[in-house]
């Protein structure tokens, strides 16, 4: 048996001695045998297997529980990015040079085209709020005259 000693390197520690033995195995956890380690994950994966193969129909019976509120959820994304790309559209067409002035020049004729128009003369202003009750009536799906 052979044994060796090992002292603290901590100058004012006690020493103390330590028995190593080398001949004695150590007591180390035995593996186990393979057959056991290749059952265990032919298990896992049986269970993996099973719940890809059931995946459609969770996926199915989720969606058909939360339909409504993942419409919702859908429009509600569709609308933000719809705004976003509509923003940076917006910022593009700014950044061309006498494409934004000619906008607003558009923008102020026609403006003042609708003043003239409807907003001048009480009959055009009667005539503007008849058109708009018809435009009404059509989008609500009412007739409302009156």
């Amino acid at each position: 048996m052979q044994t060796s000693e090992y002292s603290d390197i901590a100058p004012d520690a006690e020493k103390t001695k330590v028995e190593v033995k080398v001949d004695a195995p150590g007591g180390l956890a035995a593996l186990p045998p393979a057959s056991e380690s290749s059952e265990k994950w032919r298990q896992i994966g049986e269970q993996i297997s099973g719940f890809f193969a059931e995946l459609p129909e969770y996926l199915g019976e989720f969606f058909s529980e939360y339909q409504r509120p993942l419409t919702t959820l859908g429009l509600i994304l569709a609308s933000v990015i719809t705004v976003k790309v509509t923003l940076a559209v917006l910022d593009a067409i700014n950044d061309i040079p006498l494409l934004a002035p000619t906008f607003e020049l558009v923008g102020i004729g026609y403006s003042a085209w609708f003043v003239y128009r409807y907003l001048l003369r009480a009959s055009n202003r009667q005539e503007l709020s008849e058109e708009f009750k018809t435009l009404k009536g059509q989008v609500i799906g009412q007739d409302t005259m009156s």
